[in-house]
């Protein structure tokens, strides 16, 4: 049994999952103040109405990003706790690739989207090939939404965390080149994330505790603290 975390987007989810990846339960939480003090709560209530003890649980999987700064550190270290508390592997999964895997059986391209800051949102492109695999067909980035016709010029399906907002917009500016999924798949799951880890977990294929860290792809808007004097 493997526990999945995704703290990556402003939903958070958490979820338990056979190793067949059949799901055992799974919880959602959207954003909200002080959402992130009711993650240890959640896992509580998830194990509790599963009626699965903590001793069950093999490994733990966690979304490393991109995705929120806070979110992914919060989750992470979550995730590295229970590791070391249960004396379990861990294996970190890429927010971009949990995101495409939720829309299977299509032959065009996936562009997974992810709010950032500035009016920005990170991107990558997957394509599923003929054995039913999900291949990375182009790097993770961070860029404008509307710069999008010139990076996508072929048809393709965009999922994203943010359909409101998101959805009607790339449809204006990509037309027919716009595949839109429906909107309850805009929403990054952790099972997703729990499933794209059970199949790495048969070859042993963990991340090192110590070494995994998240995958931002641009620097956080640190600025100094106009109540703090400059040393110099």
């Amino acid at each position: 049994m493997i526990l999945a975390l995704n703290t990556s987007t402003r939903q958070c989810s958490m979820a338990l999952l056979h190793k067949d990846r059949t799901v055992i339960a799974e919880q959602l939480m959207y954003e909200g103040k002080g959402h992130f003090s009711a993650l240890m709560p959640a896992v509580d209530t998830l194990l509790t109405g599963a009626e699965v003890e903590p001793g069950d649980i093999k490994c733990v999987a966690v979304a490393t990003g991109p995705g929120s700064f806070t979110g992914l550190r919060v989750g992470l270290s979550l995730a590295k706790g229970f590791c070391h508390a249960l004396h379990v592997p861990i294996m970190g999964i890429s927010s971009l690739r949990a995101l495409a895997f939720q829309l299977p059986f299509t032959e065009h391209p996936i562009a997974p989207i992810l709010s950032s800051r500035k009016g920005e949102v990170f991107t990558g492109l997957f394509l599923w090939d003929r054995e039913n695999s999900l291949q990375r067909k182009g790097e993770d980035d961070c860029f404008r939404i509307n710069e999008f016709p010139s990076l996508f010029t072929e048809t393709t399906v965009f999922v994203g965390n943010d359909y409101p907002s998101q959805g009607p917009l790339l449809k204006e500016l990509l037309g027919t080149h716009a595949r839109i999924a429906p909107p309850h798949c805009w929403q990054l799951k952790a099972s997703s994330v729990g499933a794209l880890a059970l199949a790495r977990f048969d070859s042993d294929d963990f991340d090192d505790p110590g070494n995994l860290i998240p995958r931002y792809f641009r620097s956080p808007d640190i600025r100094p603290n106009p109540s703090f004097p400059v040393l110099k």
